[in-house]
């Protein structure tokens, strides 16, 4: 169907009255926010949503009353901002029948409706990164591995942590405790050693009396 020169500048006026994004895309599960924008003068006019490969034929979703206030139709949502000449569009709980072709539209009465073709696309959640665990191999006996059970990145790091711990405990013992106990047994036994009595001999048990003698006295039975 051919339009005439009048209606077609009338469609063209009324598409350069509305502005918005050619494409917007959100992730499964999540929800993305379309902006449409206005010119001045359409204020108190109904600003609505819908779906459909042509504008003139989509399907209406929600609708603006004419207030400043949010309106909903399940899981899509609309608010007109006056002051800014805008009204946003929400779309929450995205899944992957939400993907394709809607409209930002301005309502009029005698006029075609300014409109502007938004597409939408729905991609996958991201994978969440595996976190990046330095330690030393888990070894063949670490519990959970012979059940082939998955473990949990706390239960390893806890692992890493005590190996940790114990290496270094190894290297205390090695390096300060070690040669710290060897100097107090070297000491207790100098402390303790034999003490040498008159004439180099030993200490006589029977005469104790013998083992510091006075000056200028001699042993007995020498």
């Amino acid at each position: 169907m051919w339009l005439s020169p009048f209606l077609l500048l009338l469609c063209l006026s009324g598409s350069l009255s509305l502005t918005g994004p050619s494409s917007v895309t959100g992730t499964l599960g999540g929800s993305l926010s379309v902006p449409c924008q206005y010119e001045e003068g359409y204020q108190r006019h109904n600003k609505y949503w819908c779906r459909g490969e042509f504008g003139i034929t989509c399907e209406k979703i929600v609708e603006t009353k004419g207030e400043e206030k949010e309106e909903r139709s399940g899981r899509v949502s609309i608010r007109d901002h006056a002051d800014n000449f805008t009204f946003i569009v929400t779309m929450e709980n995205l899944t992957t029948d939400d993907a394709g072709s809607y409209w930002c539209r301005i309502q009029r009465t005698w006029l075609p409706d300014p409109l502007v073709q938004v597409n939408v696309s729905v991609s996958a959640a991201p994978k969440k990164t595996t976190e990046r665990i330095t330690c030393q191999a888990v070894p063949a006996d670490f519990p959970g591995l012979k059940s082939k059970q998955n473990l949990s990145t706390k239960e390893v790091l806890t692992y890493c942590s005590g190996s940790l711990l114990s290496s270094v405990h190894f290297l205390l013992l090695v390096f300060l405790k070690l040669p710290l106990f060897l100097t107090l047994v070297g000491a207790v036994l100098w402390v303790n050693r034999p003490q040498r009595g008159c004439g180099g001999n030993k200490p006589n048990e029977d005469n104790p009396q013998c083992s510091t003698p006075s000056p200028g006295m001699a042993c007995p039975g020498m």
